[in-house]
């Protein structure tokens, strides 16, 4: 692929393995995240309805993915998500939504270079540690030796669960299934 916003036609889906059913209901914990304002951000005082997206990793132009990125069901694509989310802002917005936040756990740094050469205007927090998705008892998956968390999506108002969406298949239309589950389960503007 010569760019990570294209995705492969035979990209495998991920299937619904049941471990994100605990979720809706739960208050996210009281734990600071580093996010790419410089600012650390604790994700159960938000307030408001909020997107929280969880991704894998976002690639970085001239570093290699991880062996077997694209064979992995859930895995590629966290580009083009990112960019629908970016994309989607003012409809969700228009949806009632206060913020959008993406989580992963690359470091600040390298979320922060994916947040400036995509030009996402919102914020992109680090789990680097897995503290804050081991808590919640989030989905995580192995490749090329390291840790990565599973790509889902949290509704969360005032700080606690209100649906879950897991698996994400495909990512890049994802920001655009997430509107129009907006519109089908809230009043808007």
């Amino acid at each position: 692929m010569s760019t990570f916003e294209e995705l492969p036609q035979d990209l495998p889906a991920p299937h619904d393995n049941g471990a994100t059913d605990h979720l809706p209901g739960v208050r996210l914990p009281s734990r600071l995240l580093a996010g790419t304002s410089g600012e650390p951000v604790d994700l159960s005082k938000l307030s408001g309805l909020t997107v929280v997206y969880v991704y894998p990793m976002t690639g970085r132009p001239g570093e290699p993915l991880p062996a077997g990125w694209d064979a992995i069901p859930g895995a590629r694509g966290c580009t083009p998500e990112s960019c629908g989310f970016r994309d989607r802002l003012a409809d969700l917005k228009a949806a009632g939504v206060a913020a959008v936040l993406g989580i992963s756990s690359q470091s600040t740094s390298d979320q922060q270079e994916a947040q400036d050469r995509l030009s996402l205007p919102f914020e992109l927090l680090s789990d680097a540690d897995f503290a804050w998705a081991d808590e919640l008892r989030l989905p995580t998956f192995m490749a090329d030796g390291r840790r990565f968390h599973g790509r889902l999506t949290l509704m969360v108002r005032d700080g606690t669960v209100e649906h879950v969406f897991y698996p994400v298949f495909p990512p890049d239309r994802h920001a655009s299934d997430v509107v129009a589950w907006l519109h089908d389960n809230h009043a808007t503007g």
